[in-house]
């Protein structure tokens, strides 16, 4: 009596990432694995809003630095259309703000792209299961993130002060008096540790905090 094969049913996959030669080499890692396909890969956020809608994939990798809408913001929209998408990062920069940010977004898991690809595959492999996906090196970043413990308030005067802004300046941007702003200010150095601006910044922007682009 012959026995009748199930075939293994893979795990359709969006890539998300702004440059073209990236995609094609994860396409063709993937693709190589025997549970997964690739069914779309797109450039930036919108084109992957619309391609989830068309293709409704069990795992969209998304690189957090994307031309238009960013990274996070892709994850809001799509967690807010579809409950149930599962998202893993795929990028180079993961600093622990972003990193909080996304995961705060509904993603469900990070790798780094100098990480081996065998890790990109076990980490698709967890999100399509449900779990969470955080190797330790990024677990770190999100504890130093934490441990700032910035009031929002608090971070955006500290993206001011990135800037350039006075004090002053800080204050019409936000619509507060002066010495609200130095209450933040002397907050912030308390938190980070630092005792005037230049070390709060850099600080903040070795945290991930911050960003100077």
């Amino acid at each position: 009596m012959q026995r009748t094969i199930t075939p293994v049913k893979k795990i359709r996959i969006l890539l998300v990432d702004d440059h073209a030669v990236m995609r094609m080499g994860l396409t063709t890692a993937a693709n190589d694995a025997s549970d997964m396909d690739v069914v779309a890969d797109v450039e930036n956020g919108h084109d992957a809003i619309e391609a989830y809608r068309r293709h409704r994939p069990d795992v969209v990798v998304l690189d957090l630095r994307l031309q238009g809408m960013g990274g996070v913001d892709t994850i809001r929209a799509l967690r807010e259309e579809f409950k149930a998408a599962r998202i893993l990062i795929f990028t180079n920069y993961a600093k622990g703000e972003e990193i909080y940010l996304a995961l705060k977004a509904g993603a469900a898991g990070f790798v780094l792209k100098g990480m081996p690809l065998d890790r990109l595959l076990e980490a698709i492999r967890a999100v399509h299961q449900g779990s969470q996906y955080i190797p330790s090196e990024i677990a770190t970043r999100i504890g130093e993130r934490m441990l700032a413990q910035l009031s929002p308030r608090e971070i955006e005067v500290l993206q001011l002060l990135a800037r350039g802004l006075s004090n002053k300046e800080i204050a019409a941007q936000l619509g507060v008096v002066e010495g609200t702003v130095k209450i933040h200010i002397t907050s912030i150095f308390s938190k980070l540790g630092v005792s005037d601006r230049t070390q709060a910044l850099i600080e903040a922007i070795r945290r991930g905090i911050v960003q100077i682009e």
